[in-house]
């Protein structure tokens, strides 16, 4: 087995490799409008209530029709997943890793093809869509070796006592409910899925409203590399319908979750609370988002800050958890770095997805392209508005970047978590200053300080209070096995997806001990 390494990105600008993402999406364009049911013990159920994915670059098409579970569907789909588990926690590991290096290899032959949908669906760039599909394979190739790791090596941690055989294994879990964000919806749905998977688990998979088309190419993917029936439910639905039953259920053992701040913490508190006829402690696993900031130091290069910044802020029109929602400059150099981002960002193009000339796309629909445009009327009446702060088109749900100058640390856009194309410039005084507005929010997730200070940076290294903490570079782009991901406070369990001690949160230690 080779070692891991990150999967390389594709470059766009050699023709070649054009021409392979545009017809692979003419493809997709005619595979568009299908119908996707439910997957339920390998079963396809196709059901009378269903609702549309449609293209957040053109609002009027539909990527797929994909139906919808009720509360019986979903028991059945918690069952199916139950009766699954006690086979599937006994197949050898060796067998799960190679669904996992054989999936891998499948999605690698498909790259484009699945790029292609991410850039409908969830409204990508290539570049952005480019860099998902990397990513969902990445986690596929990284956590097959972690397990191998863990299945090999627990034993040899022990202590030898003499007359004594000792043994420590890591098992399974139990029936996982997975709930990902429509963000990274083929990255982060297969990394939770497969890191629940290879430990043994069996799974119902509730994707994302937005981005279930995906999804359901993901699960027919992991079947045609052998995946046995009943592993993974898919089971598209309502919060509100199916969401409650599945975290409650006594049958389901954890809850992987990411996604907003107050959906994690209505399900941390429902998995919190034993049911009748429940006999464990659920497991929570969550990411909850982020309210990101770069600091800018006085001895700083400040064309590498202000690069970063923009594209931190307004990759993928800001709607990642780590984007950088803040900017935090010394006062010294403030205005420089205010002027040179106001041009780097006026000179981006906001598009559709599939036009190669965007510089970045829609937000994702019109719950967000709402909430967004509250929080920008917010920061006119809070900040100075210095770049954007409209629509850019209507064929879409397109919001230009914007950015607001002269926050106060405590203003509403300074704390609440936007997730869309705003950046918040703030003034500060000296380092120490920058650092504690870094740290004056209910988050904790990424952070990225500039500086060619090493003792600034070895403050910084001590005192920002985040998850994932970057130097001069950008506060986004974390990769598997390089940068494991997860952040404190409010940003949710640091669960550190695409490091080595991930797959923990899948298993349970049991030590067996025999006298000899």
């Amino acid at each position: 087995m080779v070692p891991y390494r990150p999967e390389p990105f594709t470059d766009f600008s050699n023709e070649t490799n054009r021409k392979a993402i545009e017809a692979a999406l003419d493809k997709v364009q005619a595979e568009l409008g299908q119908e996707y049911p439910l997957i339920i013990g390998g079963k396809r159920v196709k059901t009378d209530a269903s609702f549309n994915s449609i293209n957040p670059s053109r609002k009027a098409e539909v990527i797929g029709r994909v139906s919808k579970a009720d509360a019986e569907l979903a028991e059945q789909a918690i069952q199916s997943a139950h009766e699954t588990f006690a086979a599937w926690a006994r197949v050898p590991v060796e067998q799960r890793v190679r669904l996992l290096f054989k999936t891998a290899a499948l999605l690698r032959r498909r790259k484009h093809e699945f790029s292609a949908w991410l850039m409908l669906e969830a409204g990508k760039t290539a570049a952005e869509a480019d860099a998902d599909t990397a990513e969902a394979i990445d986690f596929m190739e990284y956590y097959a070796r972690q397990m191998i790791e863990l299945d090999t090596t627990a034993a040899s941690r022990l202590i030898t006592l003499e007359g004594e055989d000792n043994d420590l294994r890591y098992i399974p879990l139990g029936v996982g409910v997975i709930i990902p964000p429509w963000n990274f919806p083929l990255a982060i749905m297969a990394g939770m899925t497969t890191a629940a998977v290879v430990a043994g688990n069996t799974v119902v998979l509730k994707p994302a409203s937005a981005t279930p088309v995906i999804a359901a190419r993901f699960v027919s993917l992991l079947e045609e590399a052998g995946m046995p029936p009943g592993v993974v439910q898919f089971l598209p639905g309502s919060g509100g319908e199916i969401g409650d039953l599945l975290v409650s259920h006594p049958l389901t053992r954890f809850i992987s979750f990411t996604g907003s701040k107050e959906v994690g913490l209505r399900i941390f508190e429902l998995s919190a609370k034993t049911a009748p006829g429940q006999k464990w402690l659920k497991r929570f696993v969550g990411e909850l988002g982020g309210k990101d900031a770069i600091i800018v130091d006085s001895e700083a290069d400040l064309e590498a800050a202000a690069q970063a910044i923009v594209a931190a802020a307004f990759g993928f029109s800001g709607q990642k958890c780590s984007a950088c929602s803040r900017a935090i400059v010394h006062a010294d150099v403030y205005d420089e770095i205010l002027q040179r981002c106001t041009e780097l960002t006026r000179e981006l193009k906001v598009g559709a997805a599939s036009d190669f000339s965007s510089s970045t796309g829609p937000v994702i629909d019109e719950a967000a392209y709402r909430k967004i445009s509250s929080y920008i009327e917010q920061g006119k009446k809070e900040c100075r508005l210095v770049a954007g702060g409209g629509t850019a088109g209507e064929k879409g749900y397109f919001i230009e970047p914007t950015i607001f100058a002269d926050a106060a640390p405590d203003a509403v856009i300074m704390q609440e978590e936007i997730f869309g194309p705003v950046v918040v410039f703030c003034k500060a005084e000296s380092f120490e200053q920058a650092l504690d507005i870094a740290n004056n929010t209910e988050y904790g997730l990424t952070g990225s300080v500039f500086s060619m200070s090493r003792s600034r940076l070895e403050q910084a290294r001590e005192q920002f209070h985040v998850g994932n903490l970057y130097f001069n570079r950008k506060c986004t782009g974390a990769l598997v096995g390089v940068h494991p991901f997860g952040g404190f406070n409010m940003s949710g369990t640091d669960s550190k997806a695409g490091g080595p001690d991930y797959l923990l949160q899948f298993t349970q230690l049991k030590l067996i001990s025999e006298k000899l």
